[in-house]
């Protein structure tokens, strides 16, 4: 149950510090982003990032932990 706990933590905080680098790199906003707009005001929630990189720590951590 720990390891488990960990390794969510793991992929959320994995996920928190790639969004923006991947964003720098220009991509933005990819498929699956949430975008929503009032007047002069725009925010994107960034789901796809999220996911990609998730499952780039889960597939890091599963060839660092062999």
């Amino acid at each position: 149950m720990k390891q488990l706990f960990m390794l969510r933590g793991i992929l959320v905080l994995g996920a928190v510090v790639l969004s923006p680098a991947i964003a720098y790199l220009g991509f933005t906003p990819m498929p699956g982003d949430f975008a929503l707009g009032a007047g002069n005001q725009r925010v994107v929630v960034p789901v796809a990032y999220s996911l990609c990189a998730s499952s780039g720590l889960a597939l890091l951590y599963y060839l660092l932990k062999r």
